[in-house]
């Protein structure tokens, strides 16, 4: 890849692809082609001092690609309909599985390298383990529609016939980070806290609603969104010097922990005594919600990537003091 490289980022306006803006203009990449609906007040703020060549609404991209017939070296799909609470499949279905279709197919006639993100809600309740292997992808059963749309574009990228001369399709864990002030109630559980402590001095937490975890103790495996987006640069640099086969690869730190643990980090970075409260978990999430995530990690540190990853404690801690203290965006 050279400096002058077209890359395409969709979701460009969101939380993890505005952050990917940014940091590729960081490494001197300015010929972005931004995808997404831009229409969105509260998003504005996010691409905010991005360098960019266009911006391209996202019903608009098949179309503006037909027609102007750029110069495109890498793409990274970023966007997606994300909300767990949204429980209408074809919403999912129109934008997670049918666009993904679609970016898949253009870079496959392009030979356009191709970085998706996948979830790790597509493992469900955790009962076929977190395992990123190809052979358990059609037993996966995702607890809403969301995680359901991603595996079954996860499941249809498996049985193509004809690739993208490299696709990696990115298990996200639970990603925290700047620019993700839009997201309101999809918010990680960090932003929230630190809302809640500003605001009345102590956080609440759900109830565990299963005898097998104390209250505070459901446990995920967190991670910053920094590190994302160095292992996203890592495979558009590294895929072909190393050889990096092309496939699923979780994308977490290989380390549950609880939110307990997390909240105590926010109030630690705050400077505050932590004080936590136990509410009741909202019905219509109780019998969806995960109790235990944790990336198994080989086959991307097996793949050739070894840089160390963000601990909890200090992700929030950069999280909180560089980002949400001064409202800074990144």
């Amino acid at each position: 890849m050279t400096k002058n490289s077209g890359i395409v980022i969709t979701g460009a306006a969101g939380f993890i692809g505005s952050c990917l803006a940014g940091f590729l203009n960081e490494k001197g990449y300015e010929q972005l082609i931004l995808v997404d609906e831009f229409g969105r007040v509260d998003k504005v703020h996010n691409l905010e001092g991005k360098k960019y060549a266009a911006k391209i609404e996202r019903d608009d991209f098949f179309e503006w690609l037909a027609s102007k017939k750029p110069e495109i070296d890498f793409v990274f799909h970023i966007g997606a309909r994300t909300d767990t609470t949204e429980f209408d499949y074809a919403v999912h279905e129109h934008l997670n599985v049918d666009y993904s279709k679609k970016v898949w197919n253009y870079c496959v006639e392009k030979n356009i390298p191709l970085v998706y993100a996948s979830s790790a809600a597509t493992y469900g309740s955790g009962e076929s383990g977190y395992n990123d292997e190809h052979e358990i992808v059609n037993s996966l059963h995702p607890l809403n529609p969301y995680g359901i749309s991603k595996n079954e574009f996860d499941k249809w990228a498996l049985q193509q016939p004809t690739t993208p001369p490299f696709w990696a399709g990115l298990k996200f864990f639970n990603v925290y980070g700047p620019n993700e002030y839009h997201k309101a109630r999809m918010a990680s559980v960090i932003w929230h806290s630190f809302l809640q402590i500003k605001k009345d001095g102590e956080v609440k937490l759900f109830k565990s609603h299963r005898p097998d975890y104390q209250d505070g103790q459901q446990l995920r495996d967190f991670i910053y969104v920094k590190d994302i987006l160095k292992v996203c640069y890592w495979l558009m640099e590294n895929f072909q010097a190393l050889n990096i086969p092309s496939g699923l690869y979780n994308l977490g730190t290989g380390r549950a922990r609880s939110f307990e643990d997390l909240v105590k980090a926010v109030f630690a970075s705050l400077g505050k005594p932590a004080k936590i409260k136990y509410i009741d978990m909202p019905q219509d999430i109780r019998d969806k919600y995960q109790y235990f995530t944790e990336a198994e990690m080989q086959k991307l540190t097996g793949a050739g990537y070894h840089e160390p990853f963000y601990s909890l404690e200090n992700g929030i801690g950069d999280y909180v003091k560089n980002y949400l203290s001064p409202n800074n965006y990144f």
